[in-house]
């Protein structure tokens, strides 16, 4: 599972399951036995990956500061898994296979994170109240999509990105 993590994060999901197999030591029957299609694969390979993810989300909702961990949580999202897991990416982004498809529950529980940090963070007064999660969520892949093409200048398009969402802008 590691290893097909590693693969669709360094190449996306047009990769075969015959390299992933390869990279992994084993043959390509292997997988299939424990997974049917390279969907499936994806789906839980995603599915954990999300998982990961939004408990970091939660421990970011836990200890900061609510106005801050949206933000904090979409840099992360942006700059960290971004720039390194390219399958995530195209699965939030809808390339290939989509999340909500791939893994609904994991979409699901993603988006619901998202609402949880938006509405902490609009409570606390540092996210304008007329946001709502699908603009976030849109606004996240698009930053993200900028990552895979160039480092630099995804870093100031998040940033210009967040401030665009800071209540009392200024």
């Amino acid at each position: 599972m590691e290893v097909a993590y590693q693969t669709f994060a360094a190449d996306g999901l047009s990769v075969p399951v015959d390299e992933i197999a390869r990279r992994a030591g084993v043959g390509a029957g292997t997988v299939y036995r424990h997974f049917p299609t390279k969907e499936a694969l994806f789906q839980a390979v995603i599915a954990d990956r999300m998982h990961r993810i939004i408990d970091k989300g939660h421990a970011l909702l836990k200890s900061k500061h609510p106005g801050d961990a949206l933000f904090a949580f979409l840099r992360s999202m942006v700059l960290q898994w971004g720039a390194t897991d390219r399958g995530l990416v195209e699965a939030l982004a809808g390339v290939g296979i989509e999340i909500s498809s791939a893994a609904p529950e994991a979409e699901a529980d993603f988006l619901d994170l998202l609402t949880d940090l938006l509405r902490a963070a609009q409570r606390a007064g540092t996210v304008r109240p007329d946001v709502d999660v699908l603009e976030v969520k849109t606004l996240l892949v698009g930053c993200q999509a900028m990552q895979s093409y160039n480092a630099e200048l995804a870093a100031k398009v998040t940033d210009v990105a967040l401030d665009g969402l800071r209540a009392n802008r200024k």
